[in-house]
């Protein structure tokens, strides 16, 4: 768990939901192993977070093996039980939707952001307000 446990979890609640374009999120360690914060009710599966942690690994080394970002795109990514289909992989960031739902995914020096957005909210503002909150973790050295 990171140094600064108290303010992590502050930010799920200001920076993520409390902006009005995420639902529910949680921060992730880099290695997948361990939980930061996250919002109640919102569980991803230890699995989950290692095959997270792979897609991420192989997206950032564009030259290496690419086996687990077709193998996401073919099959899908799981978060909390649930399946999204993948829209989009960058280099740290992962985009992926179940219907009008969908899951941005981004990651920082220390941790990654895993953030859920409802039907009713904008997947471009999800996707923006996650990746600014990244922007900033990596800017304070997270």
């Amino acid at each position: 768990m990171p140094p600064l446990c108290k303010p992590v979890t502050d930010t799920i609640d200001s920076s993520l939901v409390g902006s009005g374009h995420i639902d529910k999120a949680a921060i992730v360690s880099a290695a997948g192993d361990s939980v930061w914060a996250t919002s109640p009710g919102f569980n991803a599966q230890p699995a989950e977070l290692k095959t997270i942690v792979t897609i991420l690994a192989a997206a950032e080394n564009e030259k290496g093996d690419q086996t687990p970002v077709t193998t996401a795109q073919a099959e899908g990514v799981y978060v909390a039980g649930s399946r999204y289909v993948l829209a989009r992989v960058d280099g740290r960031s992962i985009y992926a939707r179940q219907g009008r739902t969908g899951i941005c995914i981004a990651k920082t020096k220390q941790a990654f952001i895993l953030a859920h957005h409802a039907e009713t909210q904008v997947a471009g503002n999800a996707s923006s307000t996650t990746e600014a909150l990244a922007d900033y973790l990596i800017k304070v050295g997270y």
